[in-house]
């Protein structure tokens, strides 16, 4: 099971009152609504190994090289102290996530990033080279191109917390989107995502995107469908895509998830069946005001429910 960490702690940070406070009074909504994901999640579907991934970088150079919108939307305003290209967090979220780094070290649970990558490259590199079938758990759709039947590997899009799910196989991309899960990748390049600043083409939404990738197979082949005039194309369609031939020439690479990012060898992603260490688990629950929470994970951990 591959977490897409960040994504999840989002929407724990969202779907938890910020009521949820340590005894300090500093909010833990979301350390207490993640370690309550973790402990549905592995209770629901008894994952062998799991992985926090993470986003060494959020918004990776080569992907800004290649469309500088991308995901700039999201770029706090430069504070003194700052790195570059900070991503704008609420101000309660950004003090949770370092617990939430301790906690996960403490319980044992492998948290994975690699350097100059984000989450989800670092959760196509496991998806691709696992022997086991693989989970992937996220609310980003541009996972889905990642679901392979054969391999075993599909998405868990959470619906309701991560209790209800939907389980994103090759037959449910294909009846929601109307295009195979191998041509997903180029479905969204066509369309764009507003929220990464993919612009997409101009004309040319879901439904659009999706007929053009089921007429002519793939990105390359819509391209050059446009090129020909004897092509089934409109010619305002036509215009759109050749007018976006800068944009598509750099889009997939930005679109597509990378599958071989460096990540360090030997790693132990075997799911703990107790807290690596007890003594640092019993002191975070004390100080952050856990208890119930990881008491909770400790159980499922164990075998409970």
């Amino acid at each position: 099971m591959l977490l897409d960490t960040a994504s999840l702690y989002f929407r724990a940070y969202f779907g938890v009152p910020e009521s949820m406070k340590a005894p300090d009074g500093t909010p833990v909504n979301a350390v207490r609504g993640l370690l309550d994901f973790i402990s549905r999640l592995v209770a629901d579907h008894r994952p062998d190994q799991l992985v926090a991934c993470w986003d060494d970088d959020w918004r990776p150079q080569f992907r800004v090289d290649a469309i500088p919108s991308y995901k700039a939307h999201r770029v706090a305003e430069e504070v003194e102290g700052d790195a570059p290209d900070t991503e704008e967090v609420p101000d309660t979220l950004s003090p949770q996530v370092p617990v939430i780094e301790e906690v996960l070290a403490a319980f044992g649970i492998a948290r994975v990033g690699s350097p100059g990558f984000e989450a989800d490259d670092v959760i196509g590199t496991f998806a691709t080279q696992s022997l086991l079938p693989v989970d992937i758990v996220t609310g980003d759709r541009d996972l889905f191109q990642l679901v392979d039947d054969k391999r075993g590997v599909r998405v868990l899009y959470p619906v309701k917390g991560v209790g209800v799910v939907d389980v994103m196989d090759e037959a449910a991309v294909l009846a929601k989107y109307a295009v195979p899960a191998s041509s997903y990748a180029d479905f969204a390049t066509l369309r764009g995502d507003a929220s990464d600043g993919l612009p997409g083409v101009k004309g040319i939404g879901e439904k659009t995107a999706a007929q053009l990738i089921a007429e002519f197979g793939d990105l390359a082949g819509v391209r050059a469908a446009a090129e020909d005039p004897a092509s089934s194309l409109t010619p305002a369609r036509r215009r759109n895509i050749v007018a976006a031939a800068d944009y598509l020439d750099v889009a997939p690479g930005v679109v597509q998830v990378v599958r071989d990012v460096p990540v360090p060898p030997g790693l132990d992603l075997a799911l703990p069946r107790a807290p690596r260490d007890p003594a640092a688990v019993d002191a975070l629950a004390a100080r952050w005001g856990l208890n119930t929470s990881v008491q909770r994970l400790v159980a499922v951990l164990a075998g409970g429910s």
